[in-house]
């Protein structure tokens, strides 16, 4: 077998050229570099360098072998990752989601989780990305909106978020029980930047709306606070630390379009599911218990 640091050695001669170039950049003498190559000519049994006496460069065999040592390396580096992947998410739990309000309520269950190694990751995944990214092993378990059926990914239910807007208690929207996405056509709302999928829902279904996005948690608090904007609100945003509703002029108003009601589902790996089942349990009963 062919050892990796003289496939390597290849790799980067093809790329810069010559032996000096070649030794800087893998920060060895230009004679190691020229010793791994005879070596490397030696264990495969052809040329793959043309010798001048002023200059060295590669045949068309020696082409062919830096292409494909460089597939080999890439294997390599790929075995080695999705090994310590897997590793890592046997011994620790990475959690992601598509939308923010599934991992309020982990961090608000914070104490109450199982007393294991539990990661959550608050940049936000595209829906379409989640499948992918289980099988690479860069999370244990997902939370989102599709439920996920394959040979070697289940998921399970939840619960259901639900969006509601705060309106300025003066106008005449917020005197009702409940309003409709065509009710708020033409509105300018303040919206958190990362919220995940609904960002999409709001922008596709209220007409002629301005959305004012803001990157800073505090920014927004401020906004919402001492102005009359409205803005978007869950049945998980009341569990937010950060935030107190109650404060503010404005009124909680349901918005009544099936659209604004999402299930949820924690999507994993089967051959993660002994591991990540506790937290599945106690998020399912904090759901059931707080929001439904």
């Amino acid at each position: 077998m062919i050892d990796n640091y003289l496939l390597e050695e290849l790799v980067t001669f093809k790329e810069y050229g010559t032996l000096a170039a070649t030794a800087e950049h893998l920060m060895v003498t230009q004679p190691t570099v020229t010793r791994g190559m005879q070596k490397l000519e030696e264990e495969l049994d052809v040329e793959i360098f043309d010798r001048q006496p002023n200059r060295i460069s590669l045949t068309k065999t020696g082409e062919l072998a830096a292409k494909e040592a460089q597939k080999v390396i890439d294997q390599n580096n790929s075995f080695i990752d999705t090994i310590q992947k897997y590793d890592y998410n046997h011994k620790n739990i990475r959690i992601g989601a598509v939308a923010p309000g599934p991992l309020m309520l982990l961090h608000h269950l914070d104490s109450k989780l199982p007393n294991q190694n539990i990661a959550l990751v608050d940049k936000l995944l595209e829906p379409e990305s989640v499948t992918e990214e289980l099988l690479n092993h860069n999370y244990s378990l997902i939370l989102t909106n599709q439920e996920i059926m394959t040979d070697k990914i289940e998921s399970r239910y939840i619960g259901a978020e639900k969006l509601s807007v705060n309106l300025n208690q003066f106008t005449l929207l917020a005197n009702k029980k409940s309003v409709s996405f065509d009710d708020l056509k033409g509105l300018s709302f303040i919206v958190i930047s990362d919220i995940g999928i609904w960002k999409k829902i709001t922008e596709d279904r209220i007409p002629d709306a301005k959305f004012l996005y803001q990157d800073q948690q505090e920014a927004f608090r401020e906004i919402t606070k001492y102005s009359d904007f409205p803005y978007f609100t869950t049945n998980i945003s009341k569990l937010n630390r950060d935030r107190n509703f109650e404060d503010n002029d404005q009124v909680n108003v349901p918005i009544s379009d099936e659209a604004s009601n999402v299930d949820f589902y924690a999507a994993y790996l089967k051959t993660q599911k002994k591991n990540i089942i506790a937290v599945l349990q106690t998020m399912s009963d904090a759901w059931s218990k707080y929001l439904d």
